[in-house]
């Protein structure tokens, strides 16, 4: 323990900022807070969702996106974007060592969300630092 700051506390308020998120706009489903490498920070998923398996999963899209990008020559990584027939899977960057998924259904304004999670991003990065 640093200055009274302990890692339950900075994981306490990680999961109020993903909360928050999810009040803001009501059709984002879950959000996850992960490492780069694959480890999960925080998060707010349904019981069903396995969090280290998303958490690696994320890091493994993450990566290879990153590739992607690099290789057809789009620049600098920032978000990635999934449609599925149920909604949309969501991926940003939220510092220098994490990111932001989130989960969403069909009928998301995706402005909104985009604009709400950007916002949330900084936050964690703030947290995070």
């Amino acid at each position: 323990m640093a200055f009274g700051i302990t890692f339950e506390n900075k994981t306490s308020e990680l999961k109020t900022t993903l909360t928050d998120l999810k009040i803001k706009v009501p059709e984002i489903e879950s959000a996850a807070i992960v490492s780069i490498e694959g480890l999960p920070i925080a998060s707010v998923l349904p019981q069903e969702i396995e969090e280290a398996r998303l958490a690696a999963m994320t890091a493994a899209m993450l990566s290879l996106g990153e590739r992607v990008a690099q290789e057809m020559q789009r620049g600098e990584l920032e978000k990635i974007f999934i449609e599925g027939l149920y909604g949309y899977i969501i991926t940003t960057a939220a510092g220098q060592n994490a990111v932001l998924t989130v989960s969403a259904r069909k009928e998301a304004k995706l402005g909104l969300v985009f604009l709400d999670m950007a916002r949330a991003a900084q936050e964690v990065e703030r947290q995070l630092s």
